[in-house]
């Protein structure tokens, strides 16, 4: 059993945090914050991937916990 509540906190976490990259993706497409690495300035599409691989790796993680939970 204990294994099973760590792993559905781990997945919960994993969620919670791929959710945070989401938001901020998406905060940075609506908001047009700009980002520069180095000198190379990071076009705003970039944040589109970045938007959808977090939101579905966010959607995966609570998923899994949610069948961890009613195991």
């Amino acid at each position: 059993m204990t294994d099973s509540r760590s792993a559905r906190t781990y997945l919960c976490i994993s969620g919670v945090v791929f959710g945070l990259v989401a938001v901020a993706h998406l905060s940075r497409l609506i908001y047009r914050w700009p980002i520069q690495i180095g000198s190379w300035p990071v076009p705003h599409w970039a944040s589109i991937p970045g938007l959808v691989v977090s939101g579905i790796l966010s959607t995966w993680g609570f998923t899994l916990a949610s069948k961890r939970q009613a195991q």
